[in-house]
């Protein structure tokens, strides 16, 4: 379902709105919705707006121009500007502080941005896509995110579905990841074992299990599973690795 909508969405410049745990692949589906725009050939510029310090979060957005604030030795054209005739990913919307909202809301509804410490609005052409792990809905109730930005980003609603909810894909994301690590696949058993565990991170847990698994050669534990793990463990496993790497040492300082 969630595939077919996004490829009714080719060609599409309407806002969306990408719901779903945190390790579902929302930016990979944003990347998707890039793809198939009218806006493909541009750039794809992905923010996490979780991760920039608030005193910095519109000049990071609209950019700045210079000396504006402590700092701010040269102008900044910002996230909306570098993604000029292409998409802008905005991770972690629900982290947004307040008071930066009505800013993006008029980037929205005018196409127009101002930067920090300027006074006139540029225009801008960029394709919007916004993600979150929160309920946005009961962040408006609580008070900590407009309304009217909520259902300006979400004309199009997305929701990625948790990886317990689609455990076919289990190994053959598994072989895919282990395949970009360049090898042909994983054993059975592996694959097996890994399709029964409940993966709260998701797919980028598996990710991780599965780049593990071709370091080491076993797979580490469950989350909360203990130390049972594929052949053997991932304690003997890094035991092993460190065995390994004492030894390639004393090789090195015999020969020397």
């Amino acid at each position: 379902q969630l595939f077919g909508t996004i490829a009714r969405l080719d060609g599409s410049l309407l806002p969306l709105l990408v719901t779903g745990e945190t390790g579902v692949g929302k930016e990979l589906v944003a990347r998707a919705l890039h793809e198939g725009s009218r806006v493909s050939s541009g750039p794809f510029v992905p923010i996490n707006c979780g991760a920039i310090p608030r005193e910095l979060v519109a000049s990071t957005l609209f950019g700045h121009k210079k000396g504006a604030f402590t700092g701010a030795t040269e102008a900044r054209r910002g996230a909306f500007g570098a993604a000029s005739g292409g998409t802008l990913l905005l991770d972690e919307i629900g982290e947004l502080p307040l008071d930066v909202q009505p800013a993006l809301l008029r980037v929205l509804e005018r196409g127009e941005v101002v930067a920090v410490g300027e006074d006139v609005p540029r225009k801008v052409e960029v394709r919007l896509v916004a993600a979150t792990h929160r309920d946005l809905l009961a962040e408006v109730r609580a008070g900590r995110f407009r309304e009217d930005l909520y259902y300006r980003l979400s004309v199009v609603k997305l929701v990625v579905p948790p990886l317990r909810d689609r455990r076919e894909d289990i190994a053959e994301l598994a072989t895919f990841f282990a395949r970009q690590e360049g090898q042909s696949g994983l054993p059975a058993d592996v694959l097996e074992e890994l399709a029964a565990r409940p993966f709260p991170g998701n797919v980028r847990e598996l990710r991780n299990v599965v780049l593990a698994y071709v370091a080491l050669g076993v797979a580490p534990a469950a989350e909360g599973a203990g130390s049972s793990t594929v052949g053997g463990g991932l304690d003997q496993a890094l035991s092993a690795a460190v065995r390994l790497d004492l030894i390639r040492k004393v090789r090195l300082v015999d020969k020397a």
